[in-house]
């Protein structure tokens, strides 16, 4: 392969992959817990709950393909596999199925682990002078953010 020149050493490249191979495994994870959700909400609030969990993971799968590619544009492999995902994701696995709050809630908490992940993934590209990494982490952060506060809307004090 052709040696990459966009002006971010390859040091840097790899950090920043690194960190956002942690975004992507959050975020494919957050993917399968909210279309896990989807399928089995039930409860008074199912065809709102259904509907919106369908908006997010649908939002979320295009997502994951963006940041798998930002990862290969940096000259670095995108990780790809369960066990991958497992082992870089902050966001835990869910057993059985909860009712639907605890599914909110846990959605809610999964958005805001997002913006965590994203934010020590934006510093690496700041200092790197990477705009484009920078760009795309920023992008993300907004979307998690406003999933969370509508999510947290839906919540109980």
């Amino acid at each position: 392969m052709t040696k990459i020149d966009i002006g971010i050493s390859e040091g840097d490249r790899n950090d920043i992959a690194k960190g956002i191979a942690k975004l992507l495994a959050d975020s494919y994870t957050l993917y399968l817990q909210t279309h896990n959700f989807h399928w089995n909400v039930t409860g008074p609030q199912f065809r709102e709950l259904h509907l919106m969990f369908e908006e997010h993971y649908t939002e979320l799968a295009e997502a994951v393909d963006e940041i798998a590619e930002r990862i290969r544009t940096l000259g670095v492999a995108a990780p790809g596999t369960y066990k991958a995902f497992a082992e870089l994701s902050a966001i835990e696995e869910v057993e059985g199925v909860p009712e639907a709050s605890e599914m909110v809630r846990l959605l809610c908490h999964g958005h805001e682990q997002v913006v965590k992940t994203s934010r020590e993934v934006l510093k690496l590209a700041q200092d790197a002078d990477d705009e484009s990494t920078a760009a795309l982490v920023s992008d993300r952060m907004r979307v998690h953010e406003k999933t969370a506060w509508m999510l947290r809307a839906m919540l109980p004090d």
